[in-house]
Order: C-alpha cells, then structure tokens, then sequence
C-alpha cells in the first residue's frame, strides 16, 4: 500500500511535505505499523507473566529473611533458597 504525493505547480515543499503526512495519517498505515512493532507473541506474554510473579516470590521471600535477620539489608538471595510458599 503505497501513497504517492506529486508536487503540484509551484507548491513549497513543506506544503507538499504535509500533504503528505496528511495523506499517511488517514490512510491508517502508521497505525498498523506501530501495531506490528509492539506485537507479543502469546507465548511471550505468558513468559512475561511467569517472570513478574517469580520476581514478586523472590521479593516476598526476601523479605521475610530480612525480617528473620537470616539475610541483611543490601545481600542478594542465595542460591537454593525455595520460593514455595
């Protein structure tokens, strides 16, 4: 779906420069583009999804050892902690 612009007789290019944009924002092509670009595979969201929810266990769990004076303020959760909760 190509938009083709000529310039008419004596006609400025900035006038024709947004004759065409004018033309590109009604025929919707920027909005199926921009579709396109941030398009999630289904799969992908469902990853997104799992990564938050295993962010917040790790947080939670955390917490809970910060509080227990298992762990201090700024140490990261050591490895094999279970997040089963």
């Amino acid at each position: 779906m190509a938009i083709e612009v000529k310039r008419r007789n004596r006609e400025t290019t900035t006038s024709l420069l947004r004759r065409f944009s004018r033309r590109v924002q009604q025929s919707g092509i920027l909005l199926e583009a921009r579709k396109d670009r941030f398009h999630e595979k289904p799969a992908n969201k469902r990853a997104k999804r799992q990564s938050a929810l295993r962010r917040e266990k790790i947080k939670v769990v955390r917490d809970q050892l910060i509080k227990q004076g298992k762990l201090a303020e700024n140490d990261p959760l050591p490895r094999g902690v279970r997040l089963d909760k």
